[in-house]
């Protein structure tokens, strides 16, 4: 892949066989080219694209999107992220959010002995990799997130710990008052429209979904509680505009993109339908 062109994410869960609900992750796989380094689990997709010249941007369009929740907490004191990967999310809240505390948690040991190699930074006094399923790290004591991102997969697709209602309602215990939660998706995988329903079923109304930049099929979804009301487009895209020179990301275009998918009959999708969008009421 060329390092001028956008990419496009292939990760995927879906429903597997019970032998391989309980492999948590084959050998990673590290493929090199000239301007990216990926980390893969097998040929289905890329897990993670690190740009070799921009180590700290984000390739990968999903990526951007989920960093929408920007939008609705533009400085978060403390970020929990489950999943590290090749550390794209967790790099550039590092670097673009200094006064942020972040914490990594990365069920995978071999993934995480990769971290230099895709040059995640070393723990400090606001950034910390922690070796732990991300399901029951999120049901112990400790300080609460301000964000809370999942994007926690492996070589069978994302773990059943992971897209459980149960694992929903821990998130939101373990989120601040004003806390969001970013889940990203597949919508053509069995289990999607369960995993959006059991958001749904936890968070009630304050939920969006988004179709990522760059995929058909990513999805980012952002839950929050119930304290932060639903940002207007028009107050997204203000927020956006303020951000700007603090960020390298296009959030206006993750604004609209949250807007487009309130029109997006997800439910059509998630059955396999190909998408349809309902006209705005409001416009």
């Amino acid at each position: 892949m060329h390092a001028s062109r956008r990419l496009r994410s292939n990760r995927r869960h879906g429903d597997q066989a019970n032998h391989q609900e309980k492999v948590t992750a084959r050998r990673p796989l590290v493929v090199e080219g000239s301007r990216t380094v990926s980390l893969l689990f097998d040929a289905r997709g890329v897990q993670s694209c690190m740009l070799k010249d921009a180590p700290y941007e984000l390739a990968l369009g999903y990526t951007r999107t989920m960093m929408g929740f920007l939008l609705f907490q533009p400085y978060p004191r403390r970020i929990s992220i489950i999943g590290l990967g090749g550390g794209s999310l967790a790099k550039y809240c590092y670097r673009y959010l200094p006064d942020t505390s972040i914490v990594a948690v990365e069920i995978n040991a071999e993934v995480i002995a990769l971290r230099e190699r895709f040059r995640v930074p070393r723990d400090d006094d606001r950034f910390q990799v922690v070796c732990a399923d991300g399901a029951h790290y999120v049901t112990l004591p400790g300080r609460h997130p301000d964000v809370l991102l999942v994007d926690g997969f492996h070589a069978a697709g994302l773990p059943a710990e992971l897209r459980s209602t149960s694992f929903y309602q821990q998130c939101h215990r373990r989120l601040a008052d004003d806390g969001v939660l970013v889940v990203n998706l597949m919508s053509d995988a069995p289990c999607f429209h369960r995993c959006v329903s059991s958001i749904r079923q936890v968070f009630g109304n304050a939920v969006a979904l988004a179709p990522a930049e760059d995929s058909i099929d990513n999805v980012a979804v952002f839950a929050w509680k119930e304290s932060i009301a639903r940002p207007t487009l028009d107050a997204m895209l203000t927020r956006a505009d303020s951000l700007q020179r603090a960020h390298t990301l296009d959030l206006r275009e993750t604004a609209v993109r949250l807007e487009y998918g309130m029109h997006i009959d997800w439910n059509a999708r998630a059955t396999g339908a190909a998408p349809r969008s309902r006209s705005p009421s409001s416009r």
